[in-house]
């Protein structure tokens, strides 16, 4: 009888996981690419570049990057090398990556982004922590690693008012 009462809905979730892959259509693309050749640059106060927001000429270059040179389909396909799941939860589809550890006895282990941030940041580490031995390391320190997105990031998003980190938590 001891301890806090429990909350059923919590502790008897019964949902299962939808494989997932990141596909934005071209129409988004090419919209992307329009909008930011319609991009409207504000004036700049001479020699004061970053004292009142971003260096113009920065900012023009990253733009121009953006808009010609970012390859979305390459980091797209590197992105769908990772195993991605979305599971119905608290009214959003909850996007995650779930790679298993390969080693003999692989501990779970949680990554979480911050906010803001995507679970882009661990696209490099979460092969490192799945397979070690891949990497000069020992196999028995492999992981499984979960790492969702984070309600109103990424690819846990829905079209709703942005959410405070305590109930995104």
């Amino acid at each position: 009888m001891g301890g806090p009462p429990r909350a059923p809905h919590l502790y008897n979730l019964r949902v299962t996981p939808h494989p997932f892959s990141i596909r934005v259509s071209d129409d988004v693309l090419d919209d992307l690419r329009a909008r930011l050749a319609r991009v409207r640059w504000p004036d700049e106060i001479a020699g004061e570049p970053w004292r009142y927001g971003t260096d113009l000429t920065y900012m023009k270059s990253l733009v121009a990057y953006w808009r010609e040179q970012y390859d979305w389909r390459a980091h797209e396909a590197k992105l769908n090398a990772l195993r991605q799941f979305t599971v119905p939860l608290g009214g959003i589809d909850l996007h995650f990556i779930h790679e298993p550890g390969v080693g003999p006895r692989p501990m779970p282990l949680l990554l979480s982004h911050g906010w803001p941030g995507s679970i882009v940041e661990f696209q490099r580490l979460i092969p490192m922590l799945t397979d070690p031995a891949r990497f000069g390391g020992d196999p028995a320190d492999a992981f499984t690693v979960v790492a969702p997105s984070l309600p109103g990031y990424a690819f846990s998003f829905r079209r709703h008012p942005r959410q405070s980190p305590r109930r995104a938590a």
